[in-house]
């Protein structure tokens, strides 16, 4: 075992990322990227370092046909770890690149599914379409279902292509040589686009309330009130559309590096916190459900799902300060 995938094994076993190990080394989280990678080695006073962080001896390190003698329990519990080749790696990637549009684009026809129903109740409503209230509203909810239905079909079919890489979220993982290299590669030339996207996605979405401001200028007991409402949900749509896009990407390389989210102490947290997940979305589906058929307010139903994301952050974070404690 070569010098990389010592450190890539060292490194793992502690359950750290690259970024932590890092800053446990005091340099940068590109220069243990290109020591994984086998691009370059660290210096006699880094080995030194790496020794005593990890417990090992520097001739363990530098030593290719030297093995570890004694086995840590860190390592006998990695036993069970799924381990990655290269042409699986890459498949992956490219299933959530794929993923990427097709549920970007789901999530973008849900937020503008109601948006037909809106426009046509208010025009109906302030007298600007000769429609029955129940013409008004039938014909918007078949809209509303013609854009929900093919936007389901887009999540089964991506879960189904992703389904048999579900250990890559909740299992640790380890990987053959070269793939850390390769996937750190492919992820320092995708983040400026990242970079860009995210931050123009969530722009327009807290832009998206300056139509309504504007429309509701000229009067809100108006239809110009009923176009601001639907000028939000559409550009929140395209800016959540750039969020989802390289948020899926950039996921799909943190679970292979098992950064952030996707690393092994993080993985071990999600399952216990994977039933108050289920749990607190459900609720809130049915809650939205409820008062959008029930109550018939499809015009402020939406403002639940930003809440409940507002919300769940903080229960999380509260839950995790707790764990701790």
């Amino acid at each position: 075992m070569i010098f990389a995938d010592k450190l890539i094994d060292l490194r793992k076993k502690n359950g750290w990322s690259q970024e932590e190990l890092a800053e446990k080394l005091n340099v940068s989280r590109q220069a243990v990227s290109k020591w994984e990678g086998a691009q370059s080695i660290p210096d006699m006073s880094r080995m030194i370092q790496l020794s005593e962080l990890f417990g090992v001896s520097t001739d363990y390190l530098l030593k290719d046909n030297l093995e570890q003698t004694e086995p840590t329990q860190e390592s006998a519990a990695d036993s069970s770890s799924h381990t990655i080749s290269m042409e699986e790696a890459n498949t992956f990637m490219t299933i959530k690149e794929e993923n990427s549009r097709r549920v970007a684009l789901g999530v973008m026809l849900c937020i503008l599914s109601p948006v037909a129903l809106i426009l046509l109740g208010g025009a109906q409503s302030f007298g600007l379409l000769n429609w029955s209230e129940e013409a008004a509203g039938g014909v918007g909810l078949v809209v509303l279902m013609l854009m929900i239905i093919p936007a389901v079909g887009l999540f089964i079919i991506s879960n189904l292509r992703i389904s048999r890489y579900e250990y890559l979220e909740k299992e640790p993982i380890d990987t053959l040589y070269g793939v850390t290299g390769m996937v750190n590669d492919r992820k320092e030339r995708f983040q400026p686009m990242h970079t860009r996207y995210l931050l123009i996605g969530i722009l327009i979405c807290i832009a998206s309330t300056i139509p309504l401001f504007i429309c509701m200028f000229f009067g809100k007991e108006s239809f110009w009130g009923v176009i601001g409402i639907a000028s939000v949900l559409v550009m929140a749509a395209i800016g959540v559309l750039l969020i989802v896009r390289v948020s899926i990407v950039w996921g799909s390389y943190q679970m292979l590096l098992e950064e952030e989210e996707y690393s092994r102490e993080s993985k071990e947290n999600s399952k216990h916190y994977g039933y108050i997940c289920g749990v607190y979305w459900c609720l809130i589906t049915a809650a939205y459900l409820a008062w959008s058929f029930i109550g018939y307010h499809w015009n402020i139903s939406w403002i639940i799902w930003p809440i409940a994301g507002v919300v769940f952050g903080a229960v999380m974070g509260i839950t995790k300060v707790l764990k701790k404690r």
